[in-house]
């Protein structure tokens, strides 16, 4: 039987099979890891505090802490699709942001825009982050 007397769905079956049976690198499904779901958490609760800011920190400090938060959980995500090796440099990167944004905190409380309670909680989420992505690469 040539290629061409197979019918589309036919075709279609057959190449599914072939690339089931190619090996593929492991990829972690990132919205199962809890370093994506505690990064995801701690950009949430960055959101939420930076609504608080004043007008003038809008394109600046505000601006930063927004973009470094969503950089953590982001850098996990497409870390995962990635081979090993490439996902801890993207756990790296994640965990880059994560200290980026720990001083833009300090920066925040220091500037009375965050509460001491509300820089604690979210420190103490920063750190829990930082210990499982460095617990995270060295499974690598």
């Amino acid at each position: 039987m040539q290629k061409n007397d197979l019918s589309t769905d036919e075709n279609l079956k057959l190449s599914v099979l072939l690339l089931k049976s190619i090996p593929m690198a492991k990829r972690h499904n990132y919205k199962n890891l809890s370093i994506w779901k505690l990064g995801l958490e701690i950009a949430f609760n960055v959101s939420d505090i930076i609504k608080k800011f004043p007008e003038i920190e809008r394109f600046a400090l505000s601006d930063q802490m927004n973009r470094c938060s969503i950089s953590i959980p982001s850098n996990i995500a497409e870390g995962s699709a990635r081979s090993q090796k490439s996902f801890k440099y993207y756990v790296n990167i994640a965990m880059g942001s994560s200290f980026e944004l720990g001083t833009q905190l300090l920066i925040a409380k220091h500037r009375a825009y965050i509460t001491e309670a509300e820089f604690e909680m979210i420190e103490a989420k920063i750190e829990h982050f930082q210990r499982m992505a460095s617990g995270f690469q060295n499974q690598f």
